[in-house]
């Protein structure tokens, strides 16, 4: 499964530019699909992934959905009225190159208050508080377009400064793909960092 998901990204048309010291690859799929990926220049850590994909009855999709990283929150007079309160649980997934890892901020409850569980039938991940102040179901797309499983021990949980880290190591299948996706990338270069388009040899 994981060389089709290479073939995919293979095959979709990409564009590259380097600014603000990340490459920021845009995919198109050939079912109109599309991905952006943002890396940063510095160590090659994927910092952003968000998707647009076909609405409902196969018309444009009307905004970009985050997987990595998070979408910024206007913060202008005309727009803080529609803000969601700074108080709320904000669940982000930030990777790092080893682990995926998810942080919910604004969670202020102790470690043990925590559980997180797989659940092999469905292949996702809940997070629940003893308390039932907070209930998260999520999936690991990656690990889905692999086709591959879910395990517990993979999970390490953590709780600092009012955040809860839950890190789930990458197999060596993923680690592999990625590997091989930074090898393609790495022929689309940009000539000097800057607003530059990265030519793909």
């Amino acid at each position: 499964m994981a060389s089709a998901w290479l073939e995919t990204l293979k095959s979709a048309e990409k564009t590259c530019l380097v600014q603000d010291g990340r490459r920021k690859v845009h995919y198109t799929f050939r079912d109109d699909s599309e991905m952006v990926e943002e890396y940063d220049t510095r160590n090659n850590e994927l910092v952003v992934r968000k998707w647009k994909k076909k609405g409902t009855f196969g018309g444009p999709a009307e905004r970009w959905e985050y997987e990595v990283g998070e979408q910024m929150v206007p913060t202008s007079v005309e727009t803080e009225s529609l803000v969601v309160s700074s108080s709320n649980p904000i669940f982000v997934r930030k990777d790092t190159k080893k682990s995926f890892q998810w942080r919910i901020r604004n969670l202020p409850y102790p470690l043990e208050t925590y559980d997180v569980s797989v659940n092999s039938d469905d292949r996702s991940i809940t997070i629940r508080t003893s308390n039932k102040k907070y209930y998260k179901k999520f999936t690991i797309p990656d690990l889905n377009r692999l086709n591959l499983p879910l395990e517990q021990k993979q999970i390490k949980v953590a709780h600092a400064n009012n955040t809860l880290i839950v890190t789930y190591e990458k197999p060596a299948e993923m680690m592999e793909m990625e590997r091989q996706v930074q090898d393609e990338l790495k022929k689309m270069k940009a000539e000097k960092d800057g607003d530059v388009q990265c030519n793909q040899s």
